[in-house]
């Protein structure tokens, strides 16, 4: 067969992903490339990119996202904000894809792979890493993190029903007294011309929350997350939970709704209403409103807060992978 892999752009590849996109698995809203520009203009700092489209014909096989530090190649991205990371690849074409990305690879003088995190069902741990074993590179992976998930049921009362005994006589009492404060409102929608002022209440938000998500919120990280948020709204993924009481917001979620999936990416809330647990109600609320959508799954990502066993979630493992190329 033959393959042409073509040098991209982040330019390039955002405004074309309606065109060519749909051909490409995309695990996870985190490797779309209107999210990889966004990072790489907030985070790329020295490092330089590796873009590579192979195609075969005028089809589009696979789009490898990589940014290069000295002879060590990475996918575009970093933990602190980008849960986890993989190629795009053809389901059915991933052995074409990665051989001719190895031999690419070691023709531009890439020594190594470090690639994190990543999912199990990763195109790395599916496909990669036996390719690169069967070629005799040395590989090395470990377990790195956990993010939780949630399978959605057909309906809210399907829901309730998984949650053990306590949780579901603590959501609905915490929900009970919700209502009763006053003129208690809730909405997790797509945002538009109004996306300027939720971002400012979000923020505000943020920065009454505990002292480690003040400290998080850093100016540059503000940035990010502000051209993060108008290019997924751009694209028709953003969505934002607002928890309001006499129209004076209590708690957010900022989210993104993918392929049949809803990504919790961070929140918010005012201690001064902490007696109403409106930080975890305007999660399950939202979630709430994902089931009557039809979304499938609810991502929690990362991290083991209790709260996310409490609401049904699971455990997925999350890795990191080293490739010598030799």
């Amino acid at each position: 067969m033959s393959y042409t892999l073509a040098v991209g752009s982040l330019d390039g590849a955002a405004s074309s992903w309606h065109e060519f996109g749909h051909c490409l698995k995309w695990g996870s809203v985190f490797v779309l490339p209107a999210w990889l520009k966004v990072w790489w203009e907030a985070f790329g700092g020295d490092a330089e990119l590796y873009l590579r489209m192979l195609r075969q014909g005028e089809k589009t096989i696979g789009f490898a996202p990589l940014l290069v530090n000295k002879e060590t190649a990475s996918l575009i991205g970093s933990a602190d904000v980008c849960d986890y990371l993989d190629f795009a690849v053809v389901p059915g074409r991933e052995s074409d894809f990665f051989q001719v990305l190895l031999d690419d690879l070691r023709e531009n003088g890439i020594k190594s792979l470090d690639l994190r995190p990543l999912r199990p069902d990763s195109t790395v741990l599916t496909h990669l890493v036996d390719i690169a074993r069967k070629r005799g590179y040395e590989v090395l992976c470990r377990p790195e993190d956990i993010s939780l998930e949630l399978d959605l049921p057909a309906t809210w009362d399907d829901y309730l029903s998984i949650l053990k005994n306590k949780q579901r006589h603590e959501v609905r009492r915490k929900l009970r007294r919700l209502w009763e404060a006053g003129n208690v409102e809730h909405r997790c929608a797509e945002v538009g011309h109004e996306l300027e002022d939720h971002l400012d209440s979000f923020f505000e938000l943020f920065s009454l929350s505990r002292d480690e998500k003040a400290s998080f919120m850093t100016p540059r990280m503000k940035t990010f997350f502000r051209s993060l948020a108008k290019s997924m709204a751009e694209i028709g993924l953003l969505r934002l939970g607002i928890l309001e009481l006499d129209k004076v917001p209590m708690a957010m979620t900022m989210g993104f709704d993918y392929n049949g999936s809803h990504y919790l990416y961070n929140s918010a809330y005012d201690p001064r209403f902490n007696h109403l647990s409106v930080g975890l109600l305007c999660k399950v609320l939202c979630l709430k409103e994902s089931i009557e959508k039809g979304v499938k799954k609810w991502s929690f990502l990362k991290g083991g807060e209790p709260y996310k066993y409490q609401l049904g979630a699971q455990e997925v493992p999350l890795y990191s992978c080293q490739i010598t190329i030799s």
